[in-house]
Parts: C-alpha cells; sequence; structure tokens
C-alpha cells in the first residue's frame, strides 16, 4: 500500500531507507557556560529516568531500555509513560566524546527501528567517538503510543475506506474528509489525555529527561526532518543545555507555527513549499532521466522533455484507467516518496515504466529487520497525526482543500496535490496545550549546523534558510543535490563538516557549500569536495 502523504517527511525513510541523513572559519568550540532563558522551561523537577541497558536481541549489536517520563511535566506525580530507547555504542578507536542523540524525522519516525537501520549512514568518526541513541517518542511504535483501532483489521478497514494517496472528485474528496473526522472521534474517545501531551515541547522535554539519564551535561543532537523542529524547539526550552546540534533538511519554525497565529489559511506543507520542492525534484528526475539511456533509467524517451511529456501522458492516462491498484493518485504519491532517496531512484523509473506497459509494478522487498525486538511495530497514520496537526495549524473547513489543491495545482503540478490533502486529517483535530510557538532566537550555550540540501520533495531549501535565521547562533552548509536529508543521501564534504562540528565545535566557514558522492542514474564514485567556501575535502562514505 502507498504511504500516506501526512508521513510524507518519513514515508521515503520508512520504507526504504530502513534498508538501510573567526567570521570565515568557525571559533566556537563546545564549551559554553549554561544559560537559562527567560520564560525558558527549566529541567522537570523529576528524577532522571533509571536506563537499564540490555541486548535488544541474544547477539545484537544495539542495547534496548525502557524510560519513563510524566506525561504531563506540570504534573510530575501524574500518570508516567514509557519510551522505549535504543543505543549503539562508540565503535572506536579514538577517545569517547560522549552521547549523540538522534530523531528520525515524521512526526511519528520510530527511532529504534530506524537509528539501527541508519546507524552505518552517521560519519565514521562521529559512530567512533559517540554512543549514538534514539527513541520512539512519546505516542509512537514502541513508547506509548496513539492508537485509536481496536485490531489492525480495525485499522486496515478504516484505511481502505478513502483513497490512497489523495481523492480525486467530489465522492472521493467526502469520502477523505468523513474518514477523518471518524479519526478524530476515535481517537478523542480512546485516550484524550494522552493526545493532549504529544506535542513536540513534550517530547522535547523527555529529550532532555534522556540526556540527563545518559549523564550527559549537554545535549549532542542529530535531527532531520520533522527532528529539526524537534532540535529548535529543544534550543529554545533548554538553551544552556546545547553542546552540538545538527539540523538537516529543516521546516521553517515560522511556517511550522502559521507565524504563532492559529488562523491558518494554507496548509502546513503549502507553507513550507513541499509543493514547490516535490515539483522541482520531481522534474530534476525527468530531466536527468532523459538525459541517459534505458539501461541506466527504464523510463527515459531519449530527451528531458519527451520523458517530461510521458510522465503527464501517464497520468492523465491513469486519471482514466488505473492499473489495478495503481491509481493516478497512488502513483504521484509513490513518486513523491521514491524521491526521497537518490539510490531509490531507479526503482522508482522500474513502476512508471512498468506502469507505462499497463503492467502492475513489483514491489521493492521488504527491508531486513533490524536487531531489536520489535522491528514492524504499529505505527498507524493517527500517530503522525496527533503530533502534526496538535503541533502546526490547518485550515479547519474540509471545504477550503478542493480550492487549495487547484491553486498548488497551478503553480506545482501533480505534486501540488499530493502536499494539498497531506493534513486533510488535521481539520477537526484539537490543538495541543503544550504547543510551542516561540520564540525562536534564545541565546544557545552553542552554535547550531543547519544543512539544506537544494532539491529535496519534502523540506524545501528556502525552510534551511528561514531556520538559520530564525536561531540566534547558527551557520547553514548547504548540500547540492537531491533527495531528503544529507544523511540518507550522502555527501562525504558534509559528513566531514558535520565530524567536525560534533567532536571538536568547528562550523564549516560562512557560504561553504559541499555536493553529493552520488548523483541520479550514475554508477556509485566518491565525488564530495567543497564547491565553495573551502573547508572539506572528497572522501569515500564510510
Amino acid at each position: 500500500m502507498p504511504v500516506h502523504p501526512l508521513r510524507g517527511f518519513i514515508a521515503g525513510r520508512r520504507r526504504h531507507a530502513m534498508v538501510l541523513a573567526a567570521v570565515m572559519t568557525c571559533s566556537a568550540v563546545l564549551t559554553g557556560h549554561d544559560r537559562v532563558a527567560a520564560g525558558g522551561a527549566p529541567t522537570p523537577p523529576v528524577p532522571a529516568p533509571e536506563l537499564d541497558w540490555r541486548p535488544c536481541v541474544q547477539g545484537s549489536p544495539f542495547d534496548c531500555a525502557t524510560a519513563k517520563v510524566p506525561l504531563d511535566y506540570r504534573r510530575p506525580a501524574g500518570r508516567t509513560i514509557e519510551l522505549a530507547v535504543v543505543r549503539r555504542k562508540a565503535t572506536g578507536p579514538g577517545k569517547r566524546v560522549g552521547t549523540l542523540f538522534f530523531n528520525p524525522g515524521g512526526p511519528g519516525g520510530p527511532g529504534t527501528v530506524q537509528m539501527p537501520q541508519n546507524h552505518q549512514l552517521f560519519p565514521r568518526e562521529v559512530r567512533e567517538r559517540f554512543d549514538v541513541v534514539s527513541w520512539d517518542p512519546r505516542g509512537i511504535g514502541s513508547s506509548t503510543a496513539v492508537n485509536c483501532f481496536g485490531s489492525h483489521q480495525e485499522a486496515a478497514d478504516w484505511n481502505a475506506s478513502k483513497a490512497a494517496g489523495f481523492p480525486v472528485g467530489a465522492k472521493e474528496r467526502a469520502a477523505f474528509t468523513a474518514a477523518y473526522e471518524d479519526l478524530a472521534r476515535r481517537c478523542q474517545q480512546k485516550d484524550p489525555e494522552l493526545l493532549s501531551h504529544v506535542s513536540t515541547a513534550d517530547t522535547a522535554r523527555d529529550l532532555d529527561q534522556l540526556r540527563r539519564a545518559v549523564g550527559e551535561a549537554r545535549l549532542n543532537y542529530y535531527g532531520i526532518s520533522y527532528g529539526t523542529i524537534l532540535g529548535a524547539t529543544y534550543a529554545n526550552l533548554f538553551p544552556g543545555k546545547v553542546r552540538a546540534m545538527t539540523l538537516d533538511s529543516n521546516i521553517g519554525p515560522p511556517a511550522w507555527t502559521n507565524d504563532a497565529s492559529d488562523d491558518a489559511r494554507l496548509t502546513t506543507f503549502l507553507r513550507i513549499g513541499s509543493d514547490r520542492s516535490a515539483a522541482a525534484t520531481l522534474d530534476k528526475f525527468l530531466d536527468l532521466c532523459g538525459s541517459t539511456t534505458t539501461a541506466r533509467c527504464a523510463f527515459s524517451a531519449g530527451s528531458p522533455k519527451a520523458t517530461r511529456n510521458r510522465f503527464d501522458q501517464l497520468t492523465r492516462r491513469l486519471r482514466e484507467e488505473p492499473v489495478g491498484t495503481w491509481t493516478y493518485a497512488r502513483t504521484v504519491a509513490e513518486a513523491v516518496n521514491s524521491l526521497y532517496l537518490v539510490s531509490r531512484w531507479t526503482e522508482l523509473a522500474d513502476r512508471l515504466e512498468a506502469l507505462w506497459q499497463g503492467q502492475v509494478p513489483e514491489q521493492a522487498p521488504a527491508p531486513p529487520a533490524p536487531p531489536v525486538p520489535d522491528p514492524n511495530p504499529y505505527l498507524g497514520e493517527e500517530q503522525a497525526t496527533a503530533v502534526l496537526c496538535g503541533d502546526s495549524p490547518n485550515p479547519r473547513d474540509p471545504g477550503a482543500y478542493h480550492a487549495l489543491e487547484e491553486s498548488a495545482a497551478a503553480r506545482a503540478g501533480d505534486t501540488g496535490r499530493f502536499w494539498t490533502w497531506a493534513t486533510a486529517g488535521c481539520t477537526t483535530w484539537p490543538a495541543s496545550p503544550d504547543r510551542w510557538t516561540g520564540p525562536w532566537d534564545t541565546p544557545t550555550a552553542n552554535p547550531v549546523l543547519v544543512v539544506g540540501t537544494t532539491y529535496d520533495p519534502s523540506t524545501a531549501y528556502p525552510n534551511s534558510r528561514a531556520m538559520t535565521e530564525a536561531l540566534a547562533d547558527a551557520r547553514l552548509l548547504t548540500n547540492e543535490g537531491y533527495g531528503h536529508t544529507a544523511l540518507l543521501n550522502p555527501s562525504s564534504c558534509v559528513q566531514e563538516h558535520e565530524s567536525r562540528y560534533f567532536i571538536d565545535g568547528i562550523l564549516p566557514p560562512a557560504g561553504t557549500t559541499c555536493r553529493q558522492d552520488t548523483l541520479p542514474f550514475s554508477a556509485p564514485k566518491p565525488s564530495g569536495g567543497v564547491a565553495t567556501g573551502g573547508g572539506g575535502t572528497a572522501g569515500t562514505v564510510s
């Protein structure tokens, strides 16, 4: 089944990467004094959780633990919830620096699954010198989770009640709206107390508890996609506790919060510019495909223009004649999700070519399960919905979505329709009482490294500029390339800068630009290096 666009930030990773992220030079070494912002949130007055680390499964190189934290930090003596936590110890050699916390995005990314599957993508020096720790955020996966259905079959029946990808036509729009109204009712009946406390700010407070639990005086953090908003929230709640923080493929805080206004005229993803960025990335996919042979890109029609025309013809044909369950909307959704990883662009081309031939595409085999107790936890759509819709304002009138869709399609084509409907679940979802709307510019103990990729189908590159401008002290590192996050589409140049920053506190020079190691439809070849600004060297990815 296709991945619903609400989980667009994690869709590509969950399905694909789980196979598996002076003035001109930084003089900041990570040794600042603790600072507490006026009006900021201090460490909760509760004991740090105890982490009883044990091998996740027999023979696993990963350790697992469970942390208990308050459901409501304003009432720490009340109900507690559990967080599933995973660790990979520093692999050495070299002196261990500390613990690096990782959030894989989403909202809704299960860190206990995705960190083990992507651990090898972290820079080699970082893996050697840091214990890497991740967790399933509250409400997600193997932690105390939002689950609004009585059984897996009930959840499957609900999912089947609406169109795959996004609705096409009045009948499907009505069913889509009804399905999400039903989901909101189910969730508010099932555990309304939990729904009120799964905000990003709540998770940031959990992160600080986990920092205390591993004995770190300050936080080392790597957040990708939605994890960038989590990191920025932490940096403003606990500014004195930031040792090193890398935010990769960012969401602009003003766009996420709708400038702290509840009156949202656009959806979250339209404010972020996901529609335009996905359209630009899809155009690059088709151009590069058309510029090579069918041996490298099966969907190539011999030239960029001919290949773009071929894609347009295919989507028009699928509107009238689906191929099995592959409708127009499902195909667009699959295309956008498949653009997340450059390593999977060839598979996307194969699927499009099969559809062009009128054949049902073969699905890629499931990735190998990581050595953890539950490699396939329940990740129902309500988990991502609870966080995103509680945190980020969206239009409350379901009738507004069709007009927004047409406007987005006029500027971004098919991807505009996909991203418009991505927040359809938010129309009747209650706002979180704990959501963080700013400030975002509280001075932190140490500067933040922001990484943005130029052709990102989800978090448009201007968001990384917006994050850099919103934070009090941040440096932007530009990654010229394709796909969602530099972690999952590696650049040895980016990795070298990240290693210097995490280990020694050295930021890249202002204006530094890196390039991706492997271009789409090409044989793997190290081609990192710095395009402008200096400060990096080429090398292979470990």
